[in-house]
């Protein structure tokens, strides 16, 4: 729900990663633990294994420490289409195993991971000095401008459920474009917010019919200011064009950054979802991956005023300056992509935007996944460190199997918690299912395949 379509890639980013499910590779890497989570001083004993209908290609691994440090490089060899390798995990952090291979349609990777001692990663660098007061004003800003909230109803070829186009005015005279449905009978509902991944693409309306048809009164609101339903061809245009490589877009000025708008866009939405009269006051969730992810932690640390509980899975933009700790930071990675700018610029900004700043001021629970061999989009250091400065209750998922992207069912853990506890505990109790007064109601719901 709210996940389909494909995610762009920057510069150094090559790649459209697709976040629908992707066929398992011939080539599976595991470790001896299934978890993939060791103690640190503990040694990882990798298993590669070949599954295809030839023999076992010729490949050659490489390791790397917090997705970016060399740790060791070689050829595996094959008995009986199985190979084996042991690495040592000296201290915190996680530990990305690449293996190289031609496959017959050309060379191709398949990755795996493993982490040492998660509770211990910890961000690269505190918060600038002047985050807070920096973020206050800019709210403050966002507080001048009224909401001027204008809906348009359209079909929403869901029984049961009503749904309308909504446009909220934003700062610099940009809008919050996106959509809302609840179901049509009743007058106050839990709230859901979903923000959306990187890329230009219009909003799928079943992304909100399909939460107010479980009774939600579901806001789910555009990355860009644009509107949310024209043809495949406008989105396409806008992105080859005004909208290519958004996330560069002033990232060397904190006032300029394409990320205020869409920050504060997500501070809006909260706003008006919590001033309507049809939310119950009592439960407003925030979800997103990717790109939405790193909204989601964001604003749960910027607005925790109303938010209950915040879901995100492989959020992105995490620890922006990890590559100070030799650790690789998270998409869209503004430490390295700082061609024609001054670099020094490029990287104090990200500071101001790095969700991992935000996270320190979370007060509601969060659901927090991340995948092991998530090699460049949202390295799971990268995620554990914004995980660790959380202070409030967390359930955090890490997932052994997964990239970015899923393969088979390598997220079916997240998705299960998610649909199956959290949210049934959320709508059901106004709790979720950790913390003081957590009892999750029973539920055999599992919509781990949702992905579209």
């Amino acid at each position: 729900m709210g996940g389909g379509g494909c995610l762009l890639a920057a510069a150094s980013f090559i790649g459209t990663p697709c976040f629908a499910q992707q066929t398992p590779p011939p080539l599976v890497i595991s470790t001896d633990k299934a978890t993939g989570v060791y103690r640190a001083g503990e040694t990882v004993h990798w298993t590669v294994q070949w599954q295809g209908s030839t023999a076992a290609p010729s490949a050659a691994y490489s390791l790397k420490a917090g997705g970016l440090t060399p740790a060791g490089q070689g050829i595996l060899t094959f008995q009986n289409n199985v190979a084996t390798l042991d690495t040592p995990l000296p201290a915190p952090n996680t530990l990305l195993l690449e293996v190289d291979w031609q496959s017959d349609h050309g060379p191709a990777q398949t990755f795996g991971g493993a982490v040492a001692s998660p509770e211990q990663i910890r961000p690269a660098a505190p918060p600038p000095a002047d985050f807070d007061r920096f973020w206050a004003a800019k709210v403050k800003d966002l507080e001048k401008v009224p909401v001027n909230s204008r809906l348009t109803m359209a079909e929403s070829k869901q029984p049961g459920v009503s749904y309308w186009k909504v446009s909220l005015d934003n700062i610099r005279g940009t809008h919050v474009q996106g959509q809302i449905a609840r179901p049509s009978v009743g007058t106050k509902f839990p709230a859901i917010l979903q923000m959306q991944y990187a890329g230009v693409y219009g909003l799928q309306k079943k992304w909100v019919t399909d939460y107010a048809k479980d009774g939600w009164l579901a806001l789910n609101i555009e990355a860009h200011d644009i509107p949310i339903s024209e043809p495949p061809l406008f989105y396409q245009q806008q992105e080859a064009g005004p909208l290519h490589y958004y996330w560069n877009f002033g990232d060397d000025d904190r006032d300029q950054s394409y990320y205020l708008r869409m920050y504060l866009s997500c501070w809006r939405a909260v706003e008006y979802l919590a001033h309507r009269p049809d939310w119950n006051g009592k439960v407003l969730v925030v979800t997103g991956q990717s790109q939405g992810g790193q909204q989601g932690l964001m604003i749960a640390g910027l607005h925790p005023r109303n938010i209950t509980a915040a879901l995100v899975l492989v959020p992105a933009a995490c620890d922006m300056l990890a590559p100070d700790a030799g650790r690789a930071p998270g998409f869209p990675g503004w430490y390295f992509n700082t061609s024609g700018k001054d670099p020094k610029k490029v990287r104090e900004t990200s500071r101001y935007y790095d969700p991992v700043n935000f996270a320190r001021h979370i007060q509601c629970p969060v659901l927090i996944a991340m995948g092991l061999h998530d090699e460049k989009l949202a390295p799971p250091s990268s995620i554990l460190a914004a995980a660790n400065v959380i202070t409030a209750p967390k359930e955090v998922i890490i997932m052994p199997q997964s990239g970015h992207t899923p393969v088979g069912d390598s997220q079916a853990a997240y998705y299960t918690r998610m649909y199956g506890v959290w949210l049934p505990a959320l709508r059901q109790t106004g709790h979720a299912p950790i913390g003081p007064r957590a009892k999750a109601p029973h539920s055999k719901t599992d919509r781990s395949a949702e992905k579209s």
